[in-house]
């Protein structure tokens, strides 16, 4: 008896599909490296800039040098989320390993939940990012987001209050310091003027302060607790 194989029709932008379909037929264009399902609707973004490439190199440069620093979180570049009933693919995520207590976990070949940062840099995206995804990340949970906006050259830090996004202001010296992630300091004038030796000496003067030492020990801590190790 014979079966006929049923075809996997391709994704294209703006359809309405449900996440497991959207990523059914994601799965069956292994050619296609950018795509997101925001709001039951598909996005595909166009190809990205010189401009875009190199900050958000520099946005991974940063994240990545605090996570190699900071043993109990974990930064992904371009992953794929399954984030209540769509999947997100945010530029730079960093989350709390889940053994120590994170909101967020590895589910098959996908993360699941929310992380406790994401980062996206808008240059013909920025309306799309600070709206439907905006929306999106507040809605799920995620406690800061970055924006980079290329074009109007502002960087935008927000931090979820009673589950509404606000804006984290600067301190006197100019710096962004994550309430999450202590030790995590941004200069945002340097990261927006390509300066990233000043970037990472900022960086390097939070990874040194005593909150992020706490940091690393009350985590580390917890991780013994929850194994019923003394």
């Amino acid at each position: 008896m014979s079966t006929v194989e049923q075809k996997v029709l391709p994704l294209y932008p703006g359809q309405r599909l449900t996440r497991d379909e959207f990523l059914r037929r994601w799965e069956a264009m292994p050619q296609l490296k950018f795509a997101e399902l925001i709001g039951g609707i598909v996005y595909m973004p166009s190809p990205l800039s010189t401009e875009h490439g190199d900050t958000d190199f520099n946005v991974a440069t940063w994240l990545g040098t605090y996570a190699v620093l900071t043993p109990v979180c974990r930064g992904n570049d371009n992953s794929t989320w399954l984030m209540l009933e769509d999947s997100p693919q945010p530029d730079k995520s960093l989350r709390i390993l889940t053994e120590y207590g994170g909101h967020s976990r590895p589910q098959g070949k996908y993360l699941s939940g929310a992380p406790e940062f994401l980062s996206e840099v808008s240059l013909t995206s920025e309306s799309y990012d600070l709206n439907e995804k905006l929306n999106l990340y507040q809605a799920a949970g995620v406690d800061e987001y970055l924006a980079v906006l290329l074009e109007s050259r502002e960087i935008r830090w927000r931090r979820l209050v009673d589950g509404v996004y606000e804006l984290m202001p600067a301190s006197a010296d100019g710096v962004l310091r994550s309430q999450v992630f202590p030790g995590l300091w941004l200069q945002p004038a340097a990261l927006l003027a390509g300066d990233m030796a000043l970037v990472l000496a900022t960086l390097q003067q939070g990874l040194q302060s005593p909150e992020h030492a706490a940091f690393v020990r009350r985590f580390q801590q917890f991780s013994k607790g929850s194994h019923g190790a003394p």
